[in-house]
This record gives structure tokens, sequence and C-alpha cells, in this order.
């Protein structure tokens, strides 16, 4: 791939900041999903983006897909305005071979296979990290493409209350409140949150030729969605933790449908979790974990020519139960072993008739992490034995080296695998008991530093060329009249981001071009993967005074395809978002953001519509 004009726009905004003289101190993040355990987020061989509270508050966002957008390897599609389905495509791989976690558990349909991001309420998250590369030989299936973990609100310290009030465009409100505290030992949050919005026209779909919503209504697609948290925990002593979690949501949502299909849908999620820290010798540390997360899924249709009100149309419920146990010993200052086994059911009801409600998981993983001087080895295996899938072995290899000019260089290279979903396996006139898992092989190549553009800068940069094969893909087959696997992909790409901070000066950018080529024999071979773009481009800047700070996002993605085929091609789009913040007292904050200011028309899906120009106003107390 061949790009240098947006290889130049990376790094153009960057000659303003030259003449820097002073560098502002930052506290060092750390992220513990890479490896499942704790590590400095400058030093973890993955690639990995760490979103925490005040960046959050700082980019305004209004959901989880929203705040994604732009992260290096992230490609997003919405299917209409707020509440619909967003699919999310990390490093090109497909919507479902991604995990996702909440405070550790797994949530999402298993009969889909996907998690419904666009229902997580953003006021209750307290921090998402997102690891890009397979990461099955540590978590075992569908992590592919990489794994994004939510952790809730945590609480500690005094006692401090918040309350957040929105209002914007489309009738679109927002009220969230919580309370934090528990002292020196212990830690409790406690948050609730009401958002909804008219919505927009979801879909300009047609009936025939038949084409994305398959329907013509013109109307607008309103969305609800309530969600409450609580997190709380108590450290008994230095070898002596507790923690519990707990969150749920309920979501309803008008859209374009059939009969058939229905119209309007209810949605919950719930996730409850549960874990034991303990340190029974001084270098032994013990983790037990239990959790359990439930995805229902109703739709009704509301006929608009009558009065009859909403008739019942389907059911798609997911109970998962899981158990973890994980061992890390510290060998010495240097190295680090941990051995640990998980253990899941998923268990899936409704009004489809499945020939198996049940399936059982469970995995035993092993890691091995060093410091050897200025070189850094991460070494880790599993073995999954799936049900009536049989056995899945992953594995894992990361070095890195450390230049004494601070340029790391690191190379990896893992395996991954997806099991078929309870729709793969069991769905009626489709599913196939035989299938095999999905597989990949991949290979990257990491460079990081600090950014050589002047005295007084913190600023860094890093660049990822990455290479993912996947084969056994799960399509229909229509030779079978059945799922089948039938597909092979390849996927290559290069990630570059950089930062830099200068006095009230903020910059950071991102940049990912993809090839996402379609292997699979026959004539769609050596096509583009739907719904990827081949480049994205994002641009952050923001300045800080002393009570105020305005801010701006460019977004740039390039055309798409939104089938095998490659004929319905997706034009590329460029979003321009505004904002501005204004610090009243110390513990009240007024802010303002003016979305898709240019009023882009675009689309992520084919006929599929998406808001155009939006304002939004927020009110914050937190003391």
């Amino acid at each position: 791939m061949s790009h240098p004009w947006m290889l130049a726009a990376l790094m153009l905004p960057l000659a303003g900041l030259v003449l820097a003289d002073e560098t502002p101190t930052q506290l060092e993040s750390v992220v513990v999903t890479a490896t499942r355990t704790a590590e400095p987020e400058s030093t973890t061989l993955a690639s990995v983006t760490v979103i925490d509270r005040p960046e959050i508050e700082r980019r305004q966002a209004r959901s989880v897909p929203d705040l994604l957008r732009g992260l290096p390897g992230v490609s997003l599609t919405r299917t209409g305005g707020p509440g619909h389905q967003s699919s999310l495509f990390l490093r090109g791989t497909n919507s479902d071979h991604v995990l996702v976690l909440v405070d550790g558990v797994k949530i999402g349909s298993a009969t889909s296979g996907t998690a419904s991001l666009e229902d997580l309420p953003i006021e209750q998250i307290e921090r998402i990290e997102v690891v890009r590369g397979p990461r099955s030989s540590l978590y075992g299936s569908e992590a592919i493409g990489g794994v994004i973990q939510i952790f809730t609100r945590r609480g500690g310290g005094d006692w401090s209350p918040r309350l957040t009030l929105g209002a914007g465009t489309l009738h679109t409100a927002r009220v969230a409140a919580g309370l934090s505290g528990g002292g020196e030992r212990g830690w409790i949050d406690l948050g609730a949150s009401l958002d909804r919005t008219d919505g927009i026209d979801a879909c300009s779909g047609r009936s025939s030729p038949f084409a994305g919503c398959g329907v013509e209504q013109d109307d607008r697609d309103p969305y609800r969605n309530l969600g409450l948290s609580l997190r709380a925990g108590y450290s008994f002593s230095e070898q002596a933790e507790l923690e519990f979690n707990a969150l749920r949501t309920e979501g309803r949502l008008d859209f374009d449908g059939s009969a058939f299909a229905g119209n309007v849908s209810r949605s919950e999620q719930q996730v409850l979790g549960a874990k034991a820290i303990l340190k029974p010798l001084e270098p032994w540390t013990l983790t037990l974990a239990a959790g359990q997360s439930r995805d229902n899924y109703r739709s009704f249709f509301d006929d608009p020519d009558t009065a009859d009100g909403e008739r019942f149309i389907d059911r798609f419920e997911t109970t998962r139960d899981s158990l973890s146990l994980q061992n890390d010993w510290r060998l010495n200052e240097a190295q680090l072993a941990t051995v640990g086994l998980d253990y899941r059911v998923d268990r899936v009801d409704g009004t489809v008739d499945y020939s198996r409600d049940t399936r059982d998981n469970l995995g035993v993983f092993g890691e091995y992490q060093a410091s050897l001087g200025a070189a850094d080895l991460k070494l880790s295996l599993r073995q999954d034995e799936d049900g009536d899938l049989g056995g899945h072995g992953t594995g894992n290899a990361a070095l890195g080296y450390l230049f004494d000019t601070g340029l790391r260089v690191s190379l990896a290279y893992g395996t991954a695998f997806k099991a078929p979903s309870f729709n793969d396996l069991y769905y009626p006139d489709y599913g196939n008991p035989d299938l095999d898992p999905e597989r990949s092989r991949s290979w990257e190549l990491g460079i990081a530093g600090e950014l050589p553009v002047g005295p007084g800068i913190d600023g860094r940069w890093d660049l990822s060329l990455y290479e993912t094969d996947i084969d056994d893909l799960i399509a229909y087959d229509a030779a079978s009249s059945a799922a089948a696997n039938v597909r092979r992909a390849r996927i290559r790409g290069l990630e570059a981001t950089t930062s830099a901070d200068y006095r009230d000066w903020s910059l950071k950018t991102s940049l990912t071009l993809l090839d996402p080529e379609n292997r699979s024999p026959g004539a769609n071979q050596g096509n583009l993967l739907p719904r990827r773009p081949e480049q994205s481009l994002e641009i952050d800047l923001e300045r800080r005074f002393d009570r105020w700070s305005l801010g701006g996002t460019v977004f740039v993605a390039g055309r798409r395809y939104d089938d095998l085929a490659n004929r319905d091609r997706l034009d590329g789009y460029a979003l321009l978002d505004l904002r501005a913040e204004y610090r009243i007292n110390p513990a009240l904050r007024l802010q303002a953001s003016l979305e898709n200011a240019l009023d882009e028309e675009y689309e992520t899906a084919y006929l599929y519509n998406q808001l155009g120009r939006s304002v939004y106003l927020t009110l914050r107390y937190q003391p």
C-alpha cells in the first residue's frame, strides 16, 4: 500500500509544536488486558489504546461506538442513528472476531456471536482498553482481531456525588447521576443514567429489488436506554481483597422493519461479577473470579396503519456463567509466570428451536514474561476444550528491544480461533453441527519512540505493520444449503499514531491503512472484504485556557464496499466535530459540541442513514 499523502497528513500538525519549551507531567497508564497482568502501557509489547474517564469527558463522546471511532485499527458501521446496531471490525477481521469484556466478564449474544456496544452506558464507564492483535492464547475464542475490555467506575476515597444533564438535536436528552466513595480500604460506586432521542429515519431501503432494510418507512426511529451500575470492594489487608460488580442496561428502539422481522426491539444486558485476590506467599498472587452475563433481545411489530399496538415476533436470550482461576508467580524482579484456567457455560433460549441449547468450554493457559536487560520476552499458550467441537490450541510469542536512543522495536507472532456460534451450528435450515472453528495466524512488527520535534514537548509515536491470514471462515454454502467453512481472507495493515503536549496544547493523530483481501475461491477472490475502509485518519487538536478549553476532531475515511462482489460502493467521507468546555467552578463544567459540523451526508452501510449536523449541551457536576 502506498499512501504517502496520508503519512504526511499525520505528521503535518506537529510542525506548530517545534518551539515548545515546557513539558507537562503525566501519570503512566497501566494496562491489564494485554497479558491479564498489570503492566505500564509504554512498555507493553502489544498494540494497546487506553481511554480513561478524563479522555471520555474531554472528547464529549455520546456512546461507546462514537468513542472508539478513529482509534487505530478500528472500523465501524452503524445501521442508522443512535442505538442502532454498530458493527466493529478490529484490524479488518470480522465483527465477531473481537472479544468484549466488562470488568473481566465476557458479554454478547451466543446466537449472533457479537456484543451490542451501542447499548453500554458511557456515563458508567471508567476506562476502556483496546488490545489489537490475536489474544486467543490468553482468552480463547473470538480474540482473532483483539480484545476490548470495559471497566466500570470504581470509586474510593471521600464520598462524592456527581450529576450530568444534557440536551441536544432531535430532542436528545441525558440524565446521569452517581455516588462514589469508600474510604482508604474500600471502594464503591453507584451510577444510573437515562438517554433518549427522537432519532432519524434509519434506513432508505427498497423492497424490489431488495436492498438495505428491504422496506420504505419514512419516519424517525427513536431510542431510549436506561443504565445502572454498581462496583464495590474492600481490601482486608495486603494479602486479601474482594470486589463485586454489576451492570444492567435496558433499551428500546424503533427501526425500519416488517411484520415478519418486527420494527420495535427491546433489549437487556446484565453483567454480574465477583473477584477475590489473595497473596498466600510474597511472590504468589491468586485470583479467583466468577461472573454471569445475560443478553436478551425481543422484537415486536407495531403496525403504523392500525391502532392494535405491538405484536410479539421473536426472542433470543443468552446466559453465560464463567469461572476463572489465575496464579501469578513472581520468579524474580524481572520474570513473571502465570498459570490459570477458565470455565464457561453458554445457554440460549427463545422462540427459535435450536437442536442444542447449551455448550461449555474449558480453557487452560500459561504465560511467561521476562525483562532481560534491554530485551523483553512474552510467551503464552492455551488449550481450549469446547464441548462437541473438540480441542483448540493457540499460542503467542513477542520479543521487544529498547535501544539507548529510546526507540523500541518488537516482533510478535500469534494464532487464534473463533468457535462457531449457535446460529452457525444449530439454526434451523442454516446451521451445520460439523463446522470447524475459524483459525488465524498473525505477524506484527512494532516500532515506537519519543517524538524528535523539539525540547519541551512530551510526545510519542508508534508504528505497527501486520498481516493476518484467516482460514475456514464460516458462510452460507449454496451447494449444501447450510453454513460451511468456505472462505479465506488475508489482511495486511499499517497503524501509526502520534501524541504531543506543549503547554496548553494537545495533539493526537491516528492513521490506519488496510488491505482486507477476500481469498475465498470463486468470483469474489481478490475483492475487498465488505464495510472496511482502506484508509482512515483522525486528527484531534485541543487548546486549554484558564477556564476554557476548545477542541476539534477531523475524521476521514476512504471508500469501502458493502458486498462481497464489490458492486455496492460506499464513498469516502470527512467529518468535523467541534467542542468547547467552560469550568464555572472547580465542581461545575458546561460543555458544548457541534458534531458533523459540515453536515456531511455519508453511509457506513448501504442505504442506512447517519446523523447530520448536531448540537449538544452538557452540564457536569462533581465536587
